[in-house]
């Protein structure tokens, strides 16, 4: 394969973008610095075919982007492979308003074809190339100009080691006919995940019930705090943390000297500009209507002891099922919905639909009627259907 050197000038990205047009897919990783922003600062791209690879530096002055981002967003003829490629598609989201599509994510893949919830790019790397990579240039300081051989090496490397793992697969998926497990992938390309709406940041704080006039003031607090940490580029908690903000949706300071009362609030929120305008933000908040209010389900609700040990029983079923078709058991059920169908729950629950339905919804019905139960064969906990049609036997005589 070969390897280009670092791309910084535009007539050079549009060539190879336009080599890459006509592949089959493309390798897509990118190196960025958020920890003191709100927006992610883009630093390194990497892509790569089977033929060829190149980082490219968007910090370069005059490089403009456009023919990348047409290869990415644009064109539905390449396939666009990540590895846990959720904050590199809101990358792009961020500088395109599009998300790459069609999208092939390996982490999602991996679980659909072996137990691993989350692998890492490292072990992924281990397990397909018997390839150990150097980790040391993780963590350093993408924004740095110039970077250096060892950065750009193990950035390449991301793109290339996984152009070699795609196919292999690839081949691996459709052997197990699990092609339609890879639903996932749809989500990660679905354009609403990277939407910064202010209207809607207060459904990512958690708050405890459904009280329209606290969810109300939660919601004003949190497209106030949204505005606030994207005008001035920096992280939302570096405004107000997640928790100060749900405690004080609960319970309403009176007067904006009250603030200085509030814990993870500093003094001068008693009279800055700053708690003026969260002042403002909470006396503007009205009841949340009806409709946006969340969904009424015995979600966290106590189940009592009995339905504590069916949702006991399901996640053992989850992990034996899991085991036996080596899938994640993460990708075929949620801890959450166990609860729910142990609650009676039938209804609006991934796993009583499409495939998962037929890879574990079924049994996990059965178990809570009564026609699955465990055994262990040959030293192996396995699932038997009961036959409901064998009459129980008559108690002894006495």
């Amino acid at each position: 394969m070969q390897i280009h050197p670092l791309i910084t000038k535009t007539e050079d990205l549009a060539a190879i973008c336009e080599r890459m047009a006509k592949a089959e897919f493309v390798s897509v990783d990118t190196e960025f610095m958020r920890e003191n922003t709100f927006w992610p600062e883009l630093c390194l791209v990497q892509i790569a075919d089977t033929k060829e690879a190149a980082a490219i530096d968007p910090l370069a002055p005059g490089l403009d982007l456009t023919p990348l981002w047409e290869l990415l967003t644009n064109n539905e003829d390449v396939l666009k492979v990540f590895h846990a490629g959720g904050q590199d598609v809101e990358i792009i989201f961020n500088f395109t308003g599009r998300t790459p599509h069609p999208i092939f994510d390996t982490q999602i893949a991996m679980m659909a074809i072996s137990q691993s919830e989350q692998i890492g790019y490292s072990n992924l790397v281990e397990s397909w190339l018997g390839l150990t990579i150097d980790k040391g240039a993780r963590f350093t300081d993408w924004s740095r100009r110039p970077l250096t051989e060892r950065q750009i090496e193990y950035a390449i490397g991301d793109v290339t080691h996984l152009s070699k793992i795609f196919p292999k697969m690839l081949k691996r998926l459709i052997k197990t006919d699990r092609g339609e497990w890879l639903d996932q992938m749809e989500k990660l390309a679905d354009p609403d995940n990277y939407r910064n709406e202010p209207n809607v940041a207060w459904k990512r704080i958690k708050a405890a019930g459904r009280n329209a006039l606290v969810l109300g003031r939660l919601k004003s607090l949190a497209a106030w705090r949204e505005h606030e940490a994207q005008d001035k580029n920096i992280p939302r908690g570096r405004i107000v943390r997640d928790e100060t903000l749900a405690d004080i949706a609960s319970h309403p300071p009176k007067t904006q000297a009250d603030l200085a009362k509030v814990r993870g609030l500093s003094q001068g929120w008693k009279d800055n500009e700053i708690g003026r305008r969260m002042m403002q933000a909470l006396a503007n908040a009205e009841a949340l209507p009806d409709d946006e209010l969340p969904p009424k389900t015995p979600r966290g609700a106590p189940l009592g002891k009995e339905g504590s040990l069916v949702a006991d029983l399901l996640k053992l079923l989850l992990k034996i099922r899991a085991r036996e078709i080596d899938a994640a058991a993460r990708l075929l059920a949620r801890n959450e919905e166990l609860e729910l169908l142990a609650a009676g729950v039938r209804k609006n629950l991934a796993m009583l639909e499409g495939w998962r339905f037929e890879a574990f919804g079924r049994d996990a019905l059965d178990l809570v009627e009564g026609k699955l139960a465990f055994a262990v064969v040959n030293g192996r906990l396995k699932m038997t259907h009961v036959d409901d049609t064998v009459e129980p036997a008559e108690p002894a005589a006495e």
